[in-house]
């Protein structure tokens, strides 16, 4: 004879596996050993908090990982590693972010440039600083590059140290970081400027002034050093002249060379 049946069909007829599941709030369950409703805690509201919190770590990582997708392997380390230690950085998520933005606005003007200059090109960006490494054609690709640089919001400062695949002889090197040595004791010992906010680029006897000048009259002291310089062909100024608070800041550039 058959024993008795439940009527799930379950041998002996075990309620417990037909009984009613009382009606479950989202968030909560039901203990299978009770039956009853047990209140989890809301796991989705920590995670907001968590997630609000990093959500621009987030954000760094996705950019970084589209810059790895489209660009050379050297571009991947630079992206890379801003979104891996943003977080743990003095300058905290919202700079390193910015500085990302900055580097791929670089690289993406340096691609419309000319699209094989980008991979010979390294950018570094750190609080605004610009630090661009690699080799390129010529001098004045050289200088180009700079220019695309200075002209992306939020670059604070340009150090230029690409080289060009055709280096100056021995010689005009020489002379140049004589003339570059001059013109930074120059200004150095000018209590009236700020040395510390340009940096000096001479190409064969062509100096580029590059940074940031408190006044236009702090630039035209600059300017005055550099044609006291002996050797000296040409002066071009890269520089950011700061305005008063409200009032936009002007950019010297090459169409201004003296």
């Amino acid at each position: 004879m058959q024993g008795n049946t439940g009527p799930a069909g379950t041998e002996g007829g075990d309620l417990r596996m037909t009984r009613a599941q009382p009606h479950v709030k989202k968030g909560n369950e039901v203990a299978p050993e009770t039956g009853r409703v047990i209140r989890l805690k809301p796991h989705g509201e920590a995670r907001m908090r968590f997630g609000t919190s990093m959500a621009k770590v987030a954000l760094v990582v996705s950019v970084a990982s589209f810059s790895a997708a489209c660009s050379v392997p050297g571009m991947v380390i630079g992206a890379g590693a801003t979104a891996g230690i943003a977080a743990a950085e003095e300058r905290g998520v919202e700079t390193a972010f910015d500085d990302l933005k900055i580097d791929l606005e670089i690289k993406r003007r340096i691609l419309n440039l000319d699209d094989m200059l980008v991979t010979k090109v390294s950018t570094e960006v750190f609080e605004g600083r610009v630090l661009l490494t690699g080799t390129v054609a010529d001098d004045a690709q050289r200088l180009a590059v700079a220019r695309l640089a200075w002209g992306v919001e939020g670059v604070a400062e340009v150090m230029n140290e690409l080289r060009s695949d055709g280096e100056s002889s021995l010689a005009h090197a020489s002379r140049d970081t004589i003339i570059t040595t001059e013109l930074r004791a120059r200004i150095m010992g000018d209590g009236d400027v700020r040395a510390i906010n340009y940096n000096i680029e001479t190409v064969r006897g062509t100096i580029y002034l590059l940074g940031i000048a408190r006044s236009d009259a702090e630039l035209t002291r600059v300017v005055h050093h550099a044609r006291n310089v002996s050797g000296v062909r040409k002066i071009v100024p890269l520089v950011r002249v700061k305005a008063p608070e409200g009032v936009e800041m002007a950019t010297k550039t090459p169409e201004s060379a003296i």
